[in-house]
């Protein structure tokens, strides 16, 4: 997920990355298993990625929007390690 964020504090992203955690919660209690992974702020940029472990895209875009941060686009992600 990628979502730009000007002039949010990092008290503000804080907040919203709670909201996130708490809404994936709400969702995989109601039977539409969603994981908040981790996010990754990119300051100067006003960006921020978090990435969300779900069935699909349309999950992840209605978790957010429950827990109303704004975002960009959700895409779908592939983990490439070393």
């Amino acid at each position: 997920m990628d979502r730009d964020l000007p002039g949010m504090t990092l008290d503000q992203l804080a907040a919203a990355r709670r909201a996130a955690i708490s809404a994936a919660a709400q969702f995989t209690a109601a039977g539409n298993p969603i994981s908040y992974v981790r996010s990754t702020f990119l300051p100067a940029e006003a960006r921020c990625l978090d990435l969300f472990e779900a069935a699909s895209a349309a999950l992840v875009a209605a978790v957010n929007e429950a827990a109303q941060i704004p975002f960009t686009r959700v895409s779908e992600a592939l983990e490439l390690s070393r």
